[in-house]
């Protein structure tokens, strides 16, 4: 028996939330006296996969048929599914992102699973199988108990700090027998972000809203961003305006994001901005309103013009990063 984690890659290298999301299976094997063994679905080299090791896992299940290097969730789950019952795995855990939220509900529907969806927490076994996730968009946590013999959990990205050791994981093949209507759906073309940091996996994130006044002005977050080493992200409005793309967009009908650091630029705060990212663990916010909604979850406001306060704001932390080399 074993926990079985879905290691996620692009284009054959793992990312950040991977190694959280193998880590947190590890975890949760060390609870219940057993190994984790990560699966890896698509092209990747061995010796890459053996890297794996280092974040807790013993084994790593490969199935490598080219048809998985792009989501398929169908597929993925049957995989996953042929995984659990050859691993005897009774918990099963992804990570809470896009590919996450489309599999992680077929194969709990497929091995009659109990499921918790966006977990902030290790299970508490004392009681049961007891996880904590953020509810009512973010305002409150549940604790939630699992009864199913078998578990599926999906991991909040950014929730856990990454803590590489010492090991390798062995590599073994795993042959799945694959239909063709397991890829009825097909991906023609994917079109990625190239040269930024991933919202999901980014540390530090700095947003803008419409306090900026349009996106002739947003050189000022981009220099704040680069000096940080920062991802950018926007408002819903602005997203809707063509400011900025929507991938940046965060908030209720955007991404969720978990950072160490949100630096919020002229937003508001209304409650379906603040539903994607209060779980960040520190908010600064800039807003010329004091009455703006955000100071109330902020860590730290400054009232002003963001345009004023951003340069100074940039060349304030650079001088400091000079400072420290």
């Amino acid at each position: 028996m074993s926990v079985l984690v879905l290691a996620e890659h692009t284009q054959g290298n793992f990312k950040k939330k991977t190694f959280e999301a193998v880590q947190y299976a590890s975890a949760i094997a060390q609870q219940i006296g057993t190994d984790t063994t990560a699966v890896v679905l698509g092209s990747v080299d061995n010796n890459i996969l053996a890297q794996l090791g280092g974040y807790g896992a013993q084994k790593v299940l490969h199935i490598a048929d080219a048809r998985l290097d792009n989501l398929n969730a169908r597929a993925y789950a049957k995989a996953l599914a042929a995984a659990a019952e050859k691993e005897n795995a009774k918990v099963i855990v992804a990570s809470h992102d896009v590919t996450g939220k489309a599999v992680a509900p077929r194969l709990s529907a497929r091995l009659k699973a109990g499921m918790i969806a966006g977990a902030i927490s290790h299970p508490d076994l004392s009681k049961g199988f007891i996880v904590r996730k953020a509810v009512f968009a973010g305002k409150a946590f549940a604790d939630v108990n699992v009864t199913s013999d078998m578990k599926v959990v999906t991991l909040m990205p950014n929730t856990f700090p990454v803590q590489k050791s010492e090991g390798t994981a062995t590599v073994e093949a795993l042959d799945v027998a694959f239909e063709e209507k397991d890829f009825g759906v097909q991906v023609k073309e994917v079109n990625k972000v190239t040269g930024a940091v991933p919202l999901a996996e980014a540390e530090l994130v700095v947003s803008g809203g419409r306090g900026l006044k349009g996106p002739e002005n947003w050189h000022v977050l981009e220099s704040l961003a680069d000096v940080f080493g920062a991802a950018l992200a926007c408002s819903r409005p602005v997203a809707d305006s063509h400011w900025r793309p929507h991938h940046e967009h965060v908030g209720q009908t955007g991404g969720t994001i978990r950072p160490n650091l949100y630096v919020a630029v002229g937003i508001s705060g209304a409650i379906q901005h603040l539903a994607g990212v209060n779980g960040s663990k520190t908010i600064v916010v800039i807003n010329k309103d004091p009455e703006a909604p955000f100071f109330k979850a902020a860590d730290y406001g400054v009232v002003g013009d963001a345009l004023e306060i951003l340069p100074k704001f940039t060349a304030a932390v650079k001088k400091y990063k000079e400072s420290q080399h």
